[in-house]
């Protein structure tokens, strides 16, 4: 799908962003209100806040389109089976990152059409690179791909620019959870001949193959759709292989996958 007027990549950034300057109020408040959910994961004020954000947004822009949200995720599967296309929302990825507060955390929002994301949209509010700009027309880092139009990254409002944007080396770098590892891990960092390993929060992870800064993204055990749609797009449409995902699934929980970008 190409965007027309009725989507289009900007407005769509601007309610990452929207929701991200909201995560950030938060953020630097120490008002965390942190609860645990069902499955032992926490869940911030900063959650909620972004969910409702982008979910009145994105409904009042295309009502047209259901939105599935890890904070709004009771959609029966006999109603989301028939769905050609939906939007899959992340409002805060990486919540531990949060609570820990070292700024990798994420606005994941992504457009699914017939089972594949055909756009995503990263915005890391806190995060900060080499280059980070600390003033701007919006804080931290944004990521973007789309099918038609390939995969983007903006700093501060800054210049656009087009993904990769780093030169592979011979050799295989691997990015990898901070909160997550395993012996699985391993074999596979074994089977690329990795020889050097980031560490990052969130889906930071896929864009840094999307960008080129790792050549290798692994994750053993579970992840749910919405940590991984926009991710997926980003990284796919920068030029990068994934296998072992699948969308709007009956179990919206994920095995183990691949990204992977090799040149």
């Amino acid at each position: 799908m190409k965007f027309d007027e009725k989507i289009n990549i900007s407005t769509l950034n601007n309610i990452a962003i929207t929701a991200g300057k909201a995560i950030l109020e938060v953020y630097n408040s120490d008002d965390f209100n942190v609860e645990v959910k069902d499955d032992n994961s926490p869940l911030t004020r900063a959650d909620k806040i972004s969910h409702q954000i982008i979910k009145s947004e994105l409904l009042n822009l295309f009502p047209e389109i259901p939105v599935l949200s890890e904070e709004g995720k009771d959609i029966s599967y006999e109603e989301r089976k028939n769905y050609d296309r939906f939007w899959l929302v992340d409002p805060l990825d990486g919540t531990k990152e949060f609570i820990k507060k070292n700024g990798e955390f994420t606005v994941n929002i992504a457009l699914i059409e017939n089972n594949e994301p055909t756009l995503g949209i990263i915005y890391a509010p806190a995060y900060q690179t080499n280059n980070a700009k600390t003033s701007g027309s919006f804080p931290g880092v944004l990521y973007y791909g789309e099918k038609e139009l390939g995969s983007f990254k903006q700093i501060g409002g800054g210049e656009v620019i087009k993904l990769p944007s780093s030169v592979s080396k011979d050799y295989s770098i691997a990015v990898r959870s901070r909160s997550h590892a395993s012996v699985e891990e391993e074999e596979i960092f074994t089977k690329y001949n990795v020889q050097e390993k980031l560490s990052v929060g969130s889906s930071l992870k896929f864009c840094f193959v999307a960008e080129g800064l790792a050549n290798i993204y692994y994750r053993h055990g579970p992840t749910n759709e919405w940590d991984v749609g926009a991710g997926y797009a980003i990284a796919k449409y920068a030029g990068a292989v994934i296998t072992g995902l699948k969308f709007n699934k009956k179990n919206l929980l994920n095995s183990s996958f691949l990204v992977e970008n090799i040149n």
